[in-house]
């Protein structure tokens, strides 16, 4: 059973009718023992990070999540990607999760010629592999093609401490901005993969083979 984390953040019903559309079991959830539970769990989100975390640390959820990651995967989506990181500088320094090494920082309001571009970052673009890889093989993402596109939303950026755990970037204004990172059993995409068409489907599909290793 996969278990997508309730805490009060955003419409989780499309992700649900996504793994449902997959024959996947998975439920919406807020209570600690059906995440114990779960053979996987997903951590969505959207709006703010320190609302988002003090939501989170409302629920108890917070020791739930980084004893259970220990045992099981874990899928960060959008703003439950950056939640999985050490800290985010929007609107102030707030801590997260700590999951994977590295912090969250805000989209350049330029870009690398200098002119101004929109903030958030509301597009369909392309993945890349990162970390050193030319492919995405042996990742989550080993059933997508380079430069098969995916939808984003966001006004903030993760930068993993070690390029290692970059999977994924994209492209916007000329830089590199990462599109998906991971660090032991825990990954995370900033895209939204439940509103990417057939390729989230795909990469949803290969999350959960893999967790089944």
């Amino acid at each position: 059973m996969i278990a997508i984390v309730d805490y009060g953040v955003g419409n989780l019903f499309s992700l649900l009718s996504s793994l449902r559309a997959l024959d996947l079991e998975a439920e919406v959830t807020g209570d600690a023992g059906r995440l114990r539970a779960a053979d996987r769990i997903i951590l969505p989100g959207v709006g703010a990070f320190a609302d988002a975390m003090r939501k989170l640390e409302e629920t108890g959820l917070v020791a739930v999540l980084k004893q259970q990651v220990q045992k099981k995967p874990l899928l960060g989506i959008c703003l439950g990607m950056q939640m999985l990181f050490d800290e985010s500088e929007e609107f102030g320094l707030h801590k997260g999760l700590g999951l994977i090494p590295g912090r969250v920082v805000r989209i350049p309001s330029t870009d690398v010629q200098g002119r101004p571009q929109k903030v958030p970052h509301i597009s369909w673009d392309p993945l890349n592999p990162a970390g050193g890889r030319t492919d995405f093989a042996g990742t989550v993402l080993a059933g997508v093609t380079p430069g098969e596109e995916c939808y984003f939303i966001h006004s903030y950026e993760a930068k993993p401490a070690d390029e290692a755990d970059r999977l994924a970037d994209t492209v916007y204004g000329g830089r590199a901005v990462c599109a998906a990172a991971a660090h032991g059993s825990v990954v995370g995409c900033q895209f939204h993969p439940e509103k990417s068409g057939k390729v989230g489907l795909k990469i949803i599909e290969e999350y959960m083979k893999r967790a089944e290793k």
